[in-house]
Parts: structure tokens; C-alpha cells; sequence
């Protein structure tokens, strides 16, 4: 069976929900692109892991895009060979179709609910979306308080690195790692995971499915950044495609680096992120920080580092708030889908996959 890959297109983070959908929904790159719609308990999610499940067992290689809401759940479902893709089109990554029909189509969910029975549970619909908005709220504002926090140590930390030798070491590997010439593919861009309900959830076995050689980048104070955009431009410039993975808290930046051609990624790997598997090398940057500059300002930055980690906890339970909020929107919803017209309409358009294969 071929090996399936993980990631997100969405993330929550100090600035809010951050999206890749944009990128990832352009309709020109598909035969085949669906757009689900329909409200909780639909059964978006369930639909997509059906389809990927089966599309695995017919030996196609599936990619899982996870919700930053709920990792145990699904955002999209991609089969890259037969072009074709299922997303969830509703808030807060709205997507709608470009070239109906011809590229991209809904498939409407919303039309299994009984509409009746949700209109005599009104009061308690409203009242539950309405706290997990509030939730949500609450869990971006601290976020954002975190991030300032985070941001403050970074600048801090930054004034001691040594920026000579980090450029150094990255032409070391430019020169290195990335030799002949790739095919000439277009870069494409995905979360390594988020922030979610469940606390941080990283999804490297991606990057070990896709990259025998990992070097791991230990990097407390996040200054990995024009490493990875250096390593970018190089692999770039020689034809290689990759896998290229934001930082949610500054989208402009890049934060893990995949080159599936060369069997080579780059991982950051920091408290709360942290990458445990094997590591081809290792390159610890916190050591290009001058040490005594480290030292004068230890106090300030465990300071800082406290305060930051209080903030994302605060978050983290916001964010726990409104799962279970969510978890009760469902809990209404469920009893009032036909999901046997569900899993019908699951069955015909899995047949019309299975004919594109």
C-alpha cells in the first residue's frame, strides 16, 4: 500500500486563523475538485476519510489535511495522481468553486438535515455557535499576547547571533546537499501542524514518509528563518521543488523545509514543536548565539519565556472550550442527519473516482 502524508492547511495562531486553502484550491491544478458544504455533523470529515481510506486501499497515494479545530478531524482529502481533491468549503476557509462543473462543484451535505427538527432546536443552535465563536476569540487573543511575548525573546536573542557563521554553515549544506538539477516543479505549500484543543499537534512523519535525510534544527528562540529561506532560494535555483511549510505566527516566514527530489528536509525543532525522531544531522543554533550575551540576558528571557508559556496555556484552554462547545453543536445536529442519503452520496461520488483511476 502506498505510504499517505499529513498535514494542515489551517492554523490557529497569534494573528488568528491562518489559511493555505487559497493556495491549495487553485481549481486549475485539479480534474476534479469538490467542495463540501453543509453545517456540523454532516458528515464532511467522515466523507473524506471514507474516500481516502478507500482510494488507499486501491494503492493510490492519499495526503490527509487536518483541522486545527479538531485534529482527530478532516479538512481535505488529496489523490495527487488522478488530480483530484475534497475539501470543506465552510467558514472559517470558505471555498467556492471557480469553474463549477468544468474544475471544481460543491457536493451539498446540508441537504441530508431535517430542517424542520433543527428549526425546533433554534435557541440551542444559536447558543452554541455563538460560545465557540466567543471561544475562539478569547483563544486568539491570547495567542496573540503569547506571540508578542515569543517575538520580544526572538529579538532579544537575536542581537548575540552570529550572523557570519549561520551563513557559513548554510552554504556548507547548499554546497553539500544540493547537487544536480531537479525537474523544475512548483513549490507547494503546507502547514506541519498548529496549535490545537488536543495542545500542539506536528505532524513529522510526513516529512520521514517524504525524506529519508532530516537535519534537525535545535532553535529555541526561532532564528532558523533565513537558513530555511537561503536553503529555499538555493534549492530553488537548481530546479528542485519542495514542500514548504509557513510559520503560522508569521506567515512570511518559513519554518520546515521539505526537497522530496532529494530525499532532504530541514525541521525546526523548540519546546512545544519539538522533532523526536531520527535526524540525519543536527545543528544546534542557539550554540551561534554569543554566550555571554545569553548569559546577561538569562533572567529577562526566562522572564519572558514564563509569561509566554502562561499566555499559550490560556489559549490552549480557549481553544479546549470551544471543541467542546462544537462537541454540542454536534450533539444537536447528529440526531437529525439522514446519513444513509450520507452514505449513498459518499458511494456515487467514490464511484466516480474510481473511474478516473
Amino acid at each position: 500500500m502506498t505510504q499517505s502524508t499529513h498535514f494542515f492547511l489551517g492554523a490557529n495562531s497569534g494573528r488568528g486563523f491562518q489559511s493555505l486553502f487559497d493556495r491549495f484550491c487553485a481549481p486549475e491544478n485539479y480534474r476534479d475538485l469538490l467542495v463540501l458544504k453543509g453545517g456540523p455533523g454532516a458528515g464532511k470529515s467522515t466523507m473524506m476519510r471514507k474516500i481516502g481510506a478507500a482510494m488507499e486501499e486501491r494503492g493510490e497515494q492519499v495526503e490527509y489535511l487536518y483541522c486545527s479545530g479538531d485534529p482527530q478531524s478532516l479538512d481535505g482529502v488529496h489523490i495527487p495522481r488522478i488530480k483530484t481533491a475534497i475539501v470543506d468549503g465552510t467558514a472559517p476557509h470558505v471555498v467556492e468553486p471557480r469553474y463549477p462543473g468544468a474544475a471544481d462543484r460543491y457536493v451539498n451535505l446540508g441537504r441530508f438535515y431535517d430542517v424542520d427538527a433543527l428549526k425546533d432546536r433554534r435557541e440551542e443552535i444559536v447558543r452554541h455557535t455563538d460560545a465557540c465563536s466567543a471561544a475562539y476569540r478569547r483563544a486568539y487573543r491570547a495567542l496573540g499576547a503569547a506571540r508578542q511575548m515569543g517575538d520580544s525573546a526572538a529579538a532579544l536573542a537575536a542581537e548575540g547571533l552570529d550572523g557570519g557563521k549561520l551563513l557559513h554553515r548554510t552554504d556548507g549544506i547548499i554546497g553539500r546537499e544540493l547537487r544536480g538539477r531537479g525537474a523544475g516543479g512548483e513549490d507547494v505549500y503546507r502547514f506541519m501542524g498548529s496549535v490545537t484543543c488536543q495542545g500542539p499537534v506536528w505532524r513529522f512523519e510526513s516529512a520521514e514518509a517524504l525524506c529519508p535525510r532530516i537535519y534537525q534544527l535545535q532553535d529555541t528562540y526561532g532564528l532558523a528563518a533565513p537558513m530555511l529561506e537561503r536553503l529555499h532560494a538555493a534549492a530553488r535555483a537548481r530546479g528542485f521543488s519542495a514542500v514548504v511549510c509557513p510559520d503560522p505566527e508569521h506567515m512570511e516566514r518559513i519554518q520546515h523545509l521539505l526537497l522530496p527530489e532529494l530525499g532532504l528536509a530541514f525541521v525546526t525543532s523548540r519546546e512545544g514543536m519539538v522533532y523526536d525522531g531520527g535526524a540525519y544531522r543536527r545543528i544546534r543554533l542557539d550554540a551561534m548565539i554569543a554566550p555571554a550575551h545569553l548569559k546577561r540576558c538569562k533572567t529577562h528571557l526566562r522572564f519572558v519565556r514564563r509569561v509566554e508559556a502562561a499566555l499559550r496555556q490560556e489559549g490552549l484552554d480557549a481553544l479546549r472550550e470551544a471543541k467542546a462547545c462544537h462537541d454540542a453543536l454536534e450533539a444537536v445536529y447528529r440526531p437529525h442527519v439522514d446519513f444513509a442519503g450520507v452514505d449513498q452520496c459518499v458511494d456515487q461520488e467514490l464511484a466516480r473516482l474510481e473511474a478516473a483511476l
